[in-house]
């Protein structure tokens, strides 16, 4: 009897360590995103602008590291609202993602009342994705040819010259409004139903200036059908080597630069995020990556979600007290 307890006692435990060895080889309970499920990554844009193409770029290679199907899919509407809504109240477990430009939702969080979603509470960072700068853009019938002749035009006639966007409360309406009160300046504000009608009347001589994205930029500069006088960024872009920043041209201090990244249900487990982190970096910072979104003249960037926290907090504060002074309404 004894040696058969003592059979039974040894075969308890090497059941007991052969569990405890698999359980050390299986990966902690929510660290592959949606489980088995496709992932899918939400570009609260229509197709074809920046957010667009850096969301398919990133698509297509977060599938392959997570060997998981990874949709992206474009909803947009109220200005990026929709997009995030529906990321913000989708299950926590990592299915849903949202690809953004960071200053979107952090002005949405002043600028709009009634948000279906908060973004500080039902939304969690993940990683950031790169970075872009704005080009200040002038018409060719403006005749300054840089920061300085532009303020001394503006100057000599306060209130004649004006700035266009896509629309108000845009990012680039609020980098105007910016240029507006550190350069101490009149000009007014000419709001557009998107980016392309615009540009168009920039092109034509019906607008005087404005703030747009680097890619759309560098081909209408490239082609001579508008003039690039500054970036927005503190440092000078490798895709526009000649042309200055603003900071350093005249409007010391000026520092406008848009973040895209990756966004979360908030109570996603901490491994998921952890884990998506880590790849999201990988892909961004790979020699590929770096290659294609080179072309978009975006700058690739690999942060934590710790720090995406903290500078999304920095543009909420930023922008809010943009649209606070400037008096900006939602359209």
């Amino acid at each position: 009897m004894t040696k058969r307890i003592g059979r039974l006692n040894r075969r308890v435990a090497m059941l007991v360590f052969t569990a405890l060895g698999l359980a050390a080889i299986v990966p902690v309970a929510g660290a592959q995103p949606a489980g088995d499920a496709a992932v899918r990554l939400i570009v609260p844009y229509p197709p074809g602008g920046t957010t667009d193409i850096i969301g398919r770029i990133l698509g297509e290679k977060l599938g392959d590291a997570l060997k998981q199907t990874v949709i992206t899919e474009n909803r947009p509407g109220a200005g990026g609202n929709i997009g995030a809504a529906l990321v913000a109240k989708s299950r926590p477990d990592g299915s849903a993602l949202l690809v953004t430009a960071v200053s979107t939702p952090a002005i949405a969080h002043t600028l709009y009342n009634n948000l279906q979603y908060d973004l500080r509470r039902d939304l969690e960072p993940v990683a950031v994705v790169g970075s872009l700068p704005f080009v200040l853009l002038v018409s060719n019938n403006i005749p300054a040819k840089s920061t300085a002749e532009l303020l001394a035009l503006i100057r000599s006639r306060p209130g004649k010259y004006n700035f266009g966007s896509a629309g108000n409360g845009t990012t680039a309406h609020l980098a105007g409004e910016l240029f507006k009160s550190m350069a101490g300046i009149q000009i007014t504000h000419v709001p557009y139903k998107g980016n392309g009608p615009a540009l168009t009347d920039l092109m034509g001589g019906h607008l005087d200036m404005m703030f747009d994205f680097l890619p759309s930029a560098l081909q209408l500069v490239s082609a001579g059908k508008v003039r690039a006088i500054a970036v927005s960024s503190t440092k000078r872009s490798s895709a526009l080597p000649n042309v200055p920043t603003l900071a350093e041209s005249g409007v010391p201090g000026y520092d406008v630069l848009s973040y895209f990244g990756v966004m979360a249900p908030s109570q996603t487990p901490k491994a998921t995020i952890a884990k998506l982190n880590a790849e999201i970096n990988r892909i961004s910072m790979s020699p590929e990556n770096r290659a294609r979104y080179a072309r978009e003249g975006v700058e690739p960037a690999a942060e934590s979600p710790e720090w995406y926290a903290k500078y999304l907090d920095f543009e909420i504060t930023r922008w809010g007290k943009v649209i606070r002074e400037a008096g900006v309404k939602a359209q």
